[in-house]
């Protein structure tokens, strides 16, 4: 079970995991040892997964946003398999979801512009059949934080 302190902390490390634990523990009102005690438990405990860099898109040359909305006629765990491969070589498709309602998954692309968008396209369904797909150019991102809720844990 966490408690008020560890929540903060996971805030504090979703926000900067290279903050000092000298910076944490002045944060969450701890000394330093018992601050690196506590990450070292989340650490342990799973709560914290890995620490990644966050690359700037448009430093990486990789504005442009497009899902795709996809629908299939196959379900069986060859054509899954399948999918989940081609999805695993084609780094520009960077999230994935399968879905209830009218389409059964939507992927997230990012793409240095628009007309790469069919590269990636032909690139897919050379691997995987698929009954239909339709793709919307993101405008404008309005929120994109990677920083989950803490206190529901």
């Amino acid at each position: 079970m966490l408690d008020d302190r560890d929540r903060k902390l996971l805030t504090l490390l979703q926000r900067d995991a290279e903050a000092s634990v000298t910076v944490l523990a002045e944060r969450v009102a701890l000394s330093v040892s018992a601050c690196s005690r506590r990450i070292a438990r989340l650490r342990e405990a799973g709560y914290i997964a890995r620490q990644v860099a966050i690359l700037d898109r448009r430093a990486m040359r990789v504005p442009t946003t497009v899902f795709v909305m996809v629908r299939t006629t196959r379900h069986a765990a060859d054509w899954l398999d399948a999918f989940r491969r081609a999805l695993a070589d084609i780094p520009e498709i960077v999230e994935v979801h399968r879905l209830t309602g009218h389409y059964d998954y939507v992927l997230k692309m990012v793409l240095p512009n628009v007309e790469h968008y069919d590269t990636v396209y032909k690139a897919l369904v050379g691997r995987v059949e698929l009954s239909d797909v339709s793709a919307s150019i993101s405008m404008e991102t309005l929120k994109d934080d990677s920083a989950l809720p803490t206190g529901f844990a």
